[in-house]
Protein backbone atom coordinates (compact mmCIF):
# COMPACT_ATOMS: atom_id res chain seq x y z
CA UNK A 1 0.00 0.00 0.00
CA UNK A 2 1.05 3.34 -0.97
CA UNK A 3 1.41 6.14 2.04
CA UNK A 4 1.26 9.99 1.41
CA UNK A 5 3.21 11.27 4.40
CA UNK A 6 3.06 14.85 4.92
CA UNK A 7 3.98 15.03 8.80
CA UNK A 8 7.04 16.30 9.64
CA UNK A 9 7.42 13.90 12.63
CA UNK A 10 6.57 10.84 10.82
CA UNK A 11 9.61 11.59 8.36
CA UNK A 12 11.92 12.54 11.37
CA UNK A 13 10.97 9.29 13.39
CA UNK A 14 12.71 7.46 9.95
CA UNK A 15 15.68 9.42 10.21
CA UNK A 16 17.83 7.78 13.16
CA UNK A 17 20.99 5.62 11.70
CA UNK A 18 19.26 2.89 13.12
CA UNK A 19 15.63 3.31 11.58
CA UNK A 20 17.38 4.05 8.47
CA UNK A 21 19.17 0.74 8.26
CA UNK A 22 16.31 -0.80 9.60
CA UNK A 23 13.87 0.67 6.85
CA UNK A 24 16.64 -0.71 4.33
CA UNK A 25 16.20 -4.07 5.42
CA UNK A 26 12.62 -4.24 5.58
CA UNK A 27 12.56 -4.08 1.93
CA UNK A 28 12.09 -7.36 2.49
CA UNK A 29 9.80 -8.84 4.95
CA UNK A 30 11.67 -9.81 7.92
CA UNK A 31 11.30 -10.34 11.93
CA UNK A 32 12.52 -8.69 14.49
CA UNK A 33 14.83 -11.28 15.23
CA UNK A 34 16.08 -11.68 11.69
CA UNK A 35 16.48 -8.04 11.86
CA UNK A 36 18.27 -7.97 15.30
CA UNK A 37 20.81 -10.58 13.95
CA UNK A 38 21.72 -8.76 11.16
CA UNK A 39 22.26 -5.58 12.76
CA UNK A 40 24.23 -7.58 15.26
CA UNK A 41 21.42 -5.56 18.30
CA UNK A 42 19.20 -6.87 20.83
CA UNK A 43 16.03 -7.96 19.54
CA UNK A 44 14.56 -5.81 22.54
CA UNK A 45 16.19 -2.83 21.12
CA UNK A 46 14.79 -3.83 17.53
CA UNK A 47 11.14 -4.13 18.68
CA UNK A 48 11.51 -0.93 20.13
CA UNK A 49 12.17 0.78 16.99
CA UNK A 50 9.89 -1.05 14.91
CA UNK A 51 7.07 -0.60 17.00
CA UNK A 52 7.86 3.27 16.77
CA UNK A 53 8.14 2.77 13.12
CA UNK A 54 4.76 0.54 12.70
CA UNK A 55 2.99 3.24 15.00
CA UNK A 56 4.02 6.18 12.23
CA UNK A 57 2.62 3.78 9.52
CA UNK A 58 6.31 3.60 8.10
CA UNK A 59 6.10 0.10 8.53
CA UNK A 60 3.29 -2.64 8.27
CA UNK A 61 2.65 -6.00 9.07
CA UNK A 62 2.99 -8.93 6.76
CA UNK A 63 1.91 -11.83 8.92
CA UNK A 64 2.01 -13.49 12.03
CA UNK A 65 3.18 -16.87 12.39
CA UNK A 66 3.63 -19.36 15.36
CA UNK A 67 6.79 -20.39 16.07
CA UNK A 68 7.98 -22.39 19.78
CA UNK A 69 5.08 -20.74 21.38
CA UNK A 70 5.05 -17.31 20.56
CA UNK A 71 4.08 -15.48 17.25
CA UNK A 72 6.36 -14.13 15.20
CA UNK A 73 5.65 -10.73 13.24
CA UNK A 74 6.61 -10.19 9.92
CA UNK A 75 6.83 -6.82 8.72
CA UNK A 76 7.96 -4.80 5.65
CA UNK A 77 8.73 -0.76 4.91
CA UNK A 78 5.49 0.78 3.95
CA UNK A 79 5.96 2.05 0.38
CA UNK A 80 6.26 5.86 0.94
CA UNK A 81 5.80 9.64 -1.15
CA UNK A 82 6.93 12.30 0.88
CA UNK A 83 5.64 16.10 0.58
CA UNK A 84 8.08 18.30 -0.82
CA UNK A 85 7.13 20.70 1.52
CA UNK A 86 8.20 18.61 4.40
CA UNK A 87 11.73 18.39 3.29
CA UNK A 88 12.13 22.26 3.49
CA UNK A 89 14.68 24.17 4.78
CA UNK A 90 14.02 23.92 8.37
CA UNK A 91 13.28 20.26 8.57
CA UNK A 92 16.64 18.98 6.76
CA UNK A 93 18.74 21.20 8.89
CA UNK A 94 17.98 18.74 11.51
CA UNK A 95 17.25 15.37 9.88
CA UNK A 96 20.17 14.26 11.44
CA UNK A 97 19.74 15.32 15.47
CA UNK A 98 19.65 12.52 16.62
CA UNK A 99 23.27 10.93 15.45
CA UNK A 100 26.13 11.45 17.17
CA UNK A 101 28.14 12.37 14.14
CA UNK A 102 25.86 14.80 13.63
CA UNK A 103 26.59 16.36 17.10
CA UNK A 104 30.20 15.69 16.78
CA UNK A 105 30.20 17.88 13.98
CA UNK A 106 27.74 20.52 15.15
CA UNK A 107 30.20 20.95 18.51
CA UNK A 108 33.52 20.50 16.14
CA UNK A 109 32.52 23.86 14.18
CA UNK A 110 31.47 25.50 17.18
CA UNK A 111 35.11 25.61 18.53
CA UNK A 112 36.55 26.09 15.31
CA UNK A 113 34.04 29.42 14.91
CA UNK A 114 34.43 30.54 18.42
CA UNK A 115 38.09 30.09 18.96
CA UNK A 116 38.65 32.21 15.41
CA UNK A 117 36.32 34.92 16.74
CA UNK A 118 37.68 34.87 19.74
CA UNK A 119 41.09 35.17 18.08
CA UNK A 120 40.32 38.43 16.03
CA UNK A 121 38.38 40.21 19.16
CA UNK A 122 41.84 39.76 21.10
CA UNK A 123 44.08 40.86 18.28
CA UNK A 124 41.77 43.95 18.43
CA UNK A 125 41.49 44.15 21.76
CA UNK A 126 37.89 43.18 22.50
CA UNK A 127 35.80 40.94 24.36
CA UNK A 128 33.52 38.34 22.35
CA UNK A 129 29.97 38.20 23.67
CA UNK A 130 28.87 34.44 24.01
CA UNK A 131 26.67 32.81 26.53
CA UNK A 132 26.60 28.75 27.73
CA UNK A 133 23.56 27.31 28.85
CA UNK A 134 24.31 23.93 30.00
CA UNK A 135 21.97 21.32 32.60
CA UNK A 136 21.50 17.22 32.86
CA UNK A 137 17.66 15.91 32.53
CA UNK A 138 17.47 11.93 33.39
CA UNK A 139 15.10 10.07 30.99
CA UNK A 140 13.36 7.39 32.51
CA UNK A 141 12.50 5.57 28.80
CA UNK A 142 14.64 6.01 25.09
CA UNK A 143 11.37 7.21 24.05
CA UNK A 144 11.40 10.84 26.39
CA UNK A 145 14.57 11.61 24.53
CA UNK A 146 12.23 12.36 21.61
CA UNK A 147 9.32 13.81 23.06
CA UNK A 148 11.92 16.12 25.14
CA UNK A 149 13.42 17.03 22.06
CA UNK A 150 10.44 18.19 20.57
CA UNK A 151 9.75 20.41 23.36
CA UNK A 152 12.60 22.15 23.89
CA UNK A 153 12.76 22.56 19.77
CA UNK A 154 9.01 23.93 20.13
CA UNK A 155 10.09 26.36 22.69
CA UNK A 156 13.23 27.92 21.06
CA UNK A 157 11.49 28.71 18.53
CA UNK A 158 9.38 30.87 20.71
CA UNK A 159 11.69 32.21 22.29
CA UNK A 160 13.97 32.63 18.82
CA UNK A 161 10.66 34.47 17.40
CA UNK A 162 10.23 36.80 20.16
CA UNK A 163 14.15 38.12 19.78
CA UNK A 164 14.74 37.58 16.65
CA UNK A 165 15.26 41.33 14.88
CA UNK A 166 15.95 42.15 11.47
CA UNK A 167 19.06 43.45 11.17
CA UNK A 168 20.06 42.88 14.53
CA UNK A 169 23.50 40.63 15.26
CA UNK A 170 22.68 37.31 14.50
CA UNK A 171 24.03 34.55 17.36
CA UNK A 172 23.83 31.08 16.57
CA UNK A 173 22.33 28.90 19.59
CA UNK A 174 22.55 25.29 19.76
CA UNK A 175 21.35 22.76 21.80
CA UNK A 176 22.60 18.74 22.18
CA UNK A 177 22.39 16.56 24.32
CA UNK A 178 24.64 13.56 25.09
CA UNK A 179 25.03 10.63 27.80
CA UNK A 180 26.50 12.07 30.59
CA UNK A 181 29.93 10.40 31.64
CA UNK A 182 29.59 7.72 34.30
CA UNK A 183 30.81 9.40 37.67
CA UNK A 184 33.54 7.13 39.62
CA UNK A 185 32.95 7.58 43.72
CA UNK A 186 36.12 9.77 43.93
CA UNK A 187 33.37 12.47 41.51
CA UNK A 188 35.51 12.51 38.51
Amino acid sequence: MLRYVEEPEKVRLALSPIRRRLLDLLREPASATQLAAALDLPRQRVNYHLRELEKAGLVELVEERRRRGFTERILRASALVIDPAVMGQAFTQIQDQYAAEHLVEVAAGTVRDVARMQSAADADGKRLLTFTLEAEVRFAEPGDVHRFTDALTAAMQRVVEEFDSEGGRPYRLIAGGHPAPRRTEGGT
